[in-house]
């Protein structure tokens, strides 16, 4: 009997990526293909790249370049590459490294075992890269590698046009999912015991835009606190301009919906923002900030930001360091600017100087990290809950640390007997010690935990399967479904 051809996927980029590479390796175990194991070289690798930064290009062609002598080596092996930089490079890649064997885009993951075994029976390489989304990705099967936590999208693309981001040429126009289809994979996640469910999309609040109903993002909020067994809710990445007060009354209202909140800013300075073409402007930005702190004072809120716009002055920035004080994030994305080729902002006059970007870029951090070590230390003392998470920080052998995340998202190092036979995916009560700006320890004895059904899978070393879900007509109070149309914070 033939043994299972083995795959690895290798994922760079953000959530939804992330999730994709779930749905990759579902739909490689489906038609037969099995997880390499630790030690082993697969027999194939497929790449779920990230095109964002100008550096995600250089990562994938020197990975690419190492697997050369193994491809040699073993001519059977078959090289994938997928995601928004193959949508964007297309057969470019196989022009720069022709011993892959298929190129395929953000609209088609679906395609992919098809593809490999046409690749092997013609010998040669295979490049499907669609224009536009014609399946949801919802259809294909997953296979999530956490017990306890599992994305969720409720959309693709993005209707917005920042001129700084590539993603909407590549993940095209928002297309919508439907909610009953959302709460149904919801559902399903609950019932196989998953605590802790992030919903996703590009721009996620703007939900509801495909059918009409602006609120649509609030009900679904609401609607996920009805899921038995439904712990936690986040959501990423939302949209300024799209933040409405009934999203917050949501968040306030559904006791499962976490108080965290990721809010790009990217610039303080109205300038800037307008040149990037954000349709908000800083005050605006903090009026929602405000908002949502009267309504949850515990909200822990995080954000992006970009240092180096094209044009920035020392005002822009300064500018920029004034919301930073006034938001008091619990932690940040940032990032130096770098060009996107096919983004209007690679063409702009006054790109800014390197050594003018990276000084900036440290002030920006020491700021940071500054108000966020304050914010922390304000919770030593109190008691927080904790899901315990795997590679989520450090186990420390002398100490017996493990981590997992608060309900507000930050980082909790915590001591563990273990003896107590803590596990991923339980849930622990533990007072706080020490702070630090990216993390919380907590040393001193546990005060409760819970054994979960998502710890005794994790102990089993299952994961967490689910089917493809695709249901009829939409819940929560949306209209029917309008005809399918094709489709970053």
């Amino acid at each position: 009997m033939t043994a299972s051809r083995t795959f690895k996927v290798i994922t760079y980029g953000c959530q939804m990526n992330a999730h994709d590479s779930e749905r990759i390796s579902g739909l490689l175990e489906d038609a037969g293909y099995v997880p390499v194991g630790a030690d082993a070289d697969p027999d194939v690798v497929v790449f779920n790249t990230c095109a964002v930064r100008e550096n995600a290009d250089n990562r994938l062609y020197g990975n690419l370049g190492h697997l050369r002598p193994t491809k040699n080596a073993k001519p059977d092996m078959q090289i994938a590459v997928g995601g928004c930089l193959a949508q964007k490079d297309r057969g470019e890649i196989v022009r720069k490294a022709p011993w892959v064997d298929v190129v395929f885009g953000t609209h088609n993951i679906g395609s992919l075992p098809v593809l490999l075994e046409r690749a092997r029976h013609n010998a040669s390489a295979e490049v499907e890269i669609l224009e536009s989304l014609e399946v949801f990705p919802s259809t294909l099967p997953t296979r999530r590698e956490s017990t306890y936590a599992g994305w969720v999208s409720i959309s693709v693309g993005c209707n917005n046009t920042c001129t700084f981001c590539i993603v909407p040429a590549l993940r095209g126009k928002e297309k919508d999912r439907r909610p009953g289809d959302i709460l149904a994979e919801v559902r399903a996640l609950a019932a196989e015991g998953v605590l802790e469910v992030t919903l996703l999309g590009q721009n996620v609040n703007s939900y509801g835009v495909e059918f009409g109903d602006r609120l649509a993002f609030g009900k679904l909020l609401r609607a996920c606190g009805d899921v038995e067994g439904l712990e936690r809710v986040r959501f990423t990445s939302p949209h300024p301009k799209d933040f409405t007060d009934d999203v917050i009354a949501a968040m306030a209202e559904t006791p499962n919906v976490c108080h965290s909140l990721h809010m790009p800013l990217q610039s303080g300075s109205d300038t800037v923002l307008r040149a990037m073409r954000r349709s908000y402007r800083s005050s605006r930005y903090l009026e929602i900030i405000d908002k949502v702190r009267a309504a949850m004072p515990d909200a822990a809120i995080t954000t992006d930001i970009i240092v180096g716009f094209p044009g920035e002055t020392d005002d822009d920035f300064e500018r920029t360091l004034d919301v930073v004080r006034a938001a008091r994030y619990s932690s940040a994305f940032t990032f130096q600017y770098s060009k996107r080729p096919g983004t209007p902002a690679a063409t702009m006059d006054d790109q800014v100087p390197k050594a003018v970007v990276q000084e900036r870029y440290d002030r920006l951090i020491a700021t940071l990290e500054e108000i966020s070590w304050d914010e922390n230390k304000k919770l030593v003392g109190s008691s927080l809950e904790v899901l315990v998470a795997v590679g989520e920080g450090r186990k420390d052998g002398a100490t017996g640390r493990l981590s997992g995340r608060a309900r507000d998202g930050r980082l909790v190092h915590f001591a563990a007997d273990p003896a107590a036979g803590i596990r991923p995916g339980d849930i622990v009560h533990t007072t706080v010690t020490y702070a630090a700006p990216h993390h919380l320890n907590a040393d001193g004895p546990i005060l409760t935990h819970r054994r979960t059904r998502a710890g005794d899978a994790w102990a089993a070393g299952r994961v967490t399967r689910t089917p493809g879900v695709t249901l009829g007509m939409p819940t929560i109070g949306a209209p029917p479904p309008q005809p399918a149309a094709t489709t970053c914070g």
